[in-house]
């Protein structure tokens, strides 16, 4: 059973590298083609390659590229009025001439869209009436039978998140544009949501004085519940932080300390994080710093803090 799913892979990974490696000019030329396109990618397919073309579909959709899955035969019945001017068509079809594929083609040769063809066969009807054809041909398939649609379909499949990956190169996609279409779930969170989101904000903000002793800083910690509380000199601009790891380490010089200012026991030089960054950067800075809490700021000029934002924020949003 394992020498079986090896041989599967391995089929199946080959075909990939085969079809890398003989990848020309016609992909550039497929990627321009779409890049141009003035209305939306239109990808068709029947059957195993049908649900393929769905995956396409939603990759390009996802990260810049307007797609959207045209069933074949439903096509031949009425949804070709899904086609509009500007669009342009991906026909998927391993042998190149599946009915239902080629019964649309003449519709999209007389509304003059732009065709791409992610066939088998270059000879075949599909690839012979394409504007780009894109050799997704295999040796084999992976089925010992031959039948089963498997490697041929892996190899589309590739295709496809090339020519995604490309255009969103090429269209200069951030990570803050892929957050716009994923608002849900961890990753929306991770994308979308900014440290100005979570933070606490006003009284919340554990602060105190460089003269403020020991034991009132001690309140301040206790009260806000961060474990921290920030240290501000005369005019207001943050220039030390006070956390437990701190107390611990005063406690250690063994004589009276909870009356000493927390000037003389400080740290200085405190992590700060911008209102603006997304939420995920303050969990990469705390984890890069091992620490629990930044202080936010407007911009990189400023040294009055606006907020603070704990570990325990990010996680209860799901960030973390």
């Amino acid at each position: 059973m394992l020498d079986t799913a090896r041989r599967v892979l391995q089929v199946e990974a080959d075909a990939i590298v085969a079809m890398a490696q003989r990848l020309d000019e016609r992909f550039v030329a497929a990627v321009e083609l779409i890049l141009s396109c003035q209305g939306r990618v239109v990808i068709t397919g029947m059957g195993k390659s049908g649900l393929i073309c769905q995956k396409i579909a939603a990759t390009m959709a996802s990260t810049g590229t307007p797609a959207f899955f045209l069933h074949p035969a439903e096509g031949i019945h009425g949804d070709l009025g899904m086609l509009m001017k500007g669009d342009v068509v991906i026909a998927v079809s391993n042998s190149g001439n599946t009915e239902e594929i080629v019964r649309i083609l003449p519709v999209i040769k007389r509304m003059g869209l732009p065709l791409i063809a992610m066939a088998g066969h270059p000879e075949s009807a599909l690839a012979r009436a394409a504007d780009v054809l894109l050799n997704v041909a295999v040796r084999e398939e992976a089925c010992p039978l031959g039948l089963a649609p498997t490697a041929s379909t892996t190899a589309t499949l590739a295709m496809g998140d090339a020519l995604a990956v490309a255009l969103l190169e090429r269209r200069g996609f951030r990570e803050e544009d892929f957050a716009l279409f994923h608002p849900g779930g961890a990753l929306g969170k991770k994308l979308l949501l900014t440290v100005e989101d979570l933070m606490h904000t006003g009284s919340d903000i554990p602060l105190a004085s460089l003269t403020t002793p020991l034991k009132d800083a001690l309140f301040e910690i206790s009260s806000k519940k961060l474990g921290i509380t920030g240290v501000l000199n005369a005019t207001g601009e943050l220039v030390g932080v006070f956390t437990d790891g701190d107390l611990r380490r005063t406690m250690g010089r063994g004589c009276d300390v909870l009356d000493l200012p927390l000037g003389d026991v400080m740290s200085c030089h405190p992590k700060r994080i911008l209102r603006s960054n997304l939420a995920a950067k303050a969990v990469q800075k705390m984890e890069e710093f091992s620490i629990t809490s930044l202080f936010v700021f407007d911009d990189d000029d400023s040294t009055v803090p606006v907020g603070i934002i704990h570990l325990h924020d990010l996680l209860k949003a799901g960030v973390v």
